[in-house]
Parts: C-alpha cells; sequence; structure tokens
C-alpha cells in the first residue's frame, strides 16, 4: 500500500520540491496552500497517512489549521509533522502535539526518515 501525504504549506516552490521528492520514493502526495485547503480536502478525501504542516501561512495558519483537525474526532487521528523555519520548532511541536518536526530548509534524508517513521 502506498502511503499519502498532505503537504500544507503556502511556498508552492517547497509544495513542489517536496511532492517531487516524496512522489519519487513512492509515495502519493497532496497539496494546499494553507489551513483551509487542507481542511477542505481532509473532509472530501479520505485521509492521508500523515500531513506535513507549515506553521506560517495565510488564511489559516498551523495552529489555526490544528486546532480544527483535533476537534474532528475522524481528523484527529491524521499523525502531524511540523514544518518550519521558527527557531522555537520544539515548542511549537509540542504546542500542537505534532508527531515531529522538520526544520526549513528541509534536509532531503532528514525529511525522508521522519516520514519513513511517521507513516510507519
Amino acid at each position: 500500500m502506498n502511503h499519502t501525504i498532505l503537504i500544507v504549506d503556502d511556498d508552492l516552490d517547497i509544495r513542489e520540491a517536496l511532492a517531487d521528492v516524496l512522489g519519487d520514493n513512492g509515495y502519493v502526495v497532496f497539496a494546499a496552500g494553507n489551513g483551509l485547503e487542507a481542511l477542505t480536502y481532509l473532509r472530501t478525501n479520505p485521509a492521508p497517512s500523515m500531513i506535513l504542516l507549515d506553521w506560517m501561512m495565510p488564511k489559516c495558519n498551523g495552529a489555526q489549521f490544528r486546532a480544527q483537525q483535533l476537534e474532528d474526532p475522524i481528523l484527529a487521528t491524521i499523525p502531524v509533522v511540523l514544518l518550519t523555519a521558527d527557531v522555537h520548532l520544539e515548542d511549537k511541536t509540542k504546542q500542537l502535539g505534532a508527531h515531529a518536526y522538520l526544520a526549513k530548509p528541509v534536509s532531503l534524508e532528514h525529511l525522508l526518515e521522519v516520514v519513513a517513521r511517521v507513516c510507519g
């Protein structure tokens, strides 16, 4: 079974680069430009294996997305990996109850390690 990853990031270049790397490594990838797009996707599609979530985004940032995700019992079980350039990423990860974090700029090797670990 192929694992599905939802990338939520407002930076198109980052979304495309992550999608290319993950796709080349056998993952099925979907992307959203902000938390609102991600919530719409999640409510209308099968749940992904995990979500790569940017912290800073317009319209609905990582914290706002995560709060809404946790309010929905079906969506709440989807693992989240925080993706941020914030220097307080460990604190943000704990604050969100995320499973892991990736610091921007992302090491592609570390990305694949974290995704494989979280997806099982």
